[in-house]
């Protein structure tokens, strides 16, 4: 029965993991817009769910060795950037930054609608689940 109720809640979830990550990436995108050279970074939403919802984790990535017994376990910092990719820029720029501010505030707006509406869903869902539970 738990299994039921994790797959029940398990796609929105997943998707509001998404959607918090590409927020970020967009939000680093924005607040770089005047950082000479910064290249503009979002993530492919759809493969990102779908490897998410199969399983994979979003923040795989190498790990690094332990060679003596103080040493911390940790990952290389490649983690983050896994399954991000570079937008390519609808017009150069003179300093090589290739974020379009309407381009970032759009696609940040977008996100941040499907996000509340991913929320609403889960809420629903979980209220469901409570009206049925106490009858």
């Amino acid at each position: 029965m738990l299994n039921r109720l994790d797959d029940m809640l398990n796609f929105h979830t997943q998707a509001l993991r998404v959607r918090d990550q590409r927020q970020q990436v967009l939000a680093s995108n924005i607040a770089n817009a005047d950082t000479p050279d910064y290249k503009a970074r979002d993530l492919d939403f759809r493969a990102t769910l779908e490897g998410a919802l199969k399983g994979a984790s979003m923040a795989a990535g190498t790990t690094l060795a332990t060679t003596t017994p103080g040493h911390m376990a940790g990952n290389s910092g490649q983690a983050a950037d896994a399954g991000l990719l570079y937008r390519t820029p609808a017009q150069g720029s003179v300093d090589g930054n290739t974020v379009n501010m309407d381009a970032e505030r759009a696609a940040f707006a977008d996100n941040a609608v499907h996000y509340e509406f991913n929320l609403t869903r889960l809420s629903q869902q979980i209220k469901g689940m409570l009206a049925v539970i106490q009858g």
